[in-house]
């Protein structure tokens, strides 16, 4: 075994959360290149002895691994790296999502794919979709004057989008992403923009925007109204993240 790759095998060290320790380490080493396409896992037993954790572990470990196209399994043989990592499926990990430039990268994402779908949805929008939009619209009105955060009717606002362009595919990456559509939600500022009452009124206005031009089947309104709206996330977490920096 190479030197690389035994700096890869040596015992973990609680009381962390073992299992995710044990994912990032074989994780790092596979995209770093310590363990090569096609190589092969030392055995379980040899992992336990290791990594100086139970089965159990190593299992968990490697179901993740798995799931995350990192390492397949080969009847008879064992546990070997993916031959093709540029085909691991997609994924955001919410857990790694805690600074404000890091929710400005998905925001960035966000506006290339969501613009396209509210222009879409005004086009193909049906009955049952602007009952829906409109209702996200009011319960998030109504959130605000409760004094809440609306970050559930935030979600559903664009969840509603995604399903009114009849691309089911829209609807699984706004559903694939999740909490990571409202930044809010990941990222907790004390207090920024004069207040979180101006800025959800403000959030507010451009749904009700967006709205409009999908209920008047305007998909280039509907386009520029959600880049607007996406954008001024974008500029605000942006501008949040130099004041930190600050």
């Amino acid at each position: 075994m190479s030197t690389r790759r035994q700096s890869a095998f040596r015992p973990l060290r609680p009381p962390r959360n073992l299992t995710g320790e044990l994912i990032a380490r074989l994780s790092e080493a596979i995209t770093s290149g310590s363990l090569l396409p096609n190589a092969r896992l030392p055995t379980e037993h040899e992992m336990i002895a290791s990594f100086g954790v139970s089965r159990t572990v190593i299992r968990e470990a490697l179901a993740v691994l798995r799931a995350e196209g990192l390492v397949q399994t080969r009847q008879g043989s064992g546990v070997y790296v993916a031959s093709d990592l540029l085909r691991r499926p997609f994924r955001i990990d919410p857990e790694g999502l805690q600074s404000i430039a890091e929710v400005v990268q998905v925001l960035e994402l966000r506006i290339a794919v969501e613009t396209e779908a509210a222009s879409l949805a005004a086009t193909r929008r049906k009955k049952a979709d602007l009952e829906r939009i409109a209702a996200a619209t009011q319960a998030f009105e109504d959130a605000l004057e409760r004094g809440e955060s609306a970050i559930d009717e935030d979600y559903e606002f664009h969840c509603a989008i995604g399903a009114a362009t009849g691309n089911a595919y829209f609807s699984s990456f706004l559903g694939f992403i999740g909490r990571l559509i409202i930044p809010r939600r990941s990222i907790t500022v004390a207090a920024e923009d004069g207040g979180r009452r101006p800025y959800l009124t403000r959030v507010l206005s451009e749904h009700q925007a967006i709205a409009r031009a999908i209920e008047a089947a305007d998909a280039g309104d509907a386009r520029r109204a959600m880049r607007t709206h996406l954008r001024r996330s974008c500029q605000r977490y942006r501008r949040l993240a130099r004041q930190s920096a600050g």
